[in-house]
């Protein structure tokens, strides 16, 4: 029987999310005491969106193509395993 064994616990995703939304808050309340205009708080705010979306794909992308790495790498060495039994 296979058991799923979870990457990270608990406390480290919890721990994630938590200065995810630390971070953001702060900067919200670091850009609402700004002395800008309103325009140039809107681009902060997207430029802020923008590298927690790139942020997210990259470390999606990177997970991804890992995980694709190695089903490969066992896909060959089922192949090279189910030539020699033939």
């Amino acid at each position: 029987m296979n058991r799923y064994r979870r990457r990270n616990t608990p406390a480290f995703t919890f721990l994630a999310y938590f200065t995810f939304a630390a971070g953001v808050a702060l900067f919200l309340i670091g850009l609402y005491n700004a002395e800008m205009e309103l325009n140039e708080k809107g681009y902060y705010v997207a430029v802020m969106l923008l590298v927690a979306v790139g942020a997210i794909l990259t470390q999606k992308v990177t997970r991804d193509n890992s995980e694709d790495d190695e089903i490969i790498a066992e896909m060959k060495r089922k192949e090279k395993g189910g030539n020699e039994n033939d």
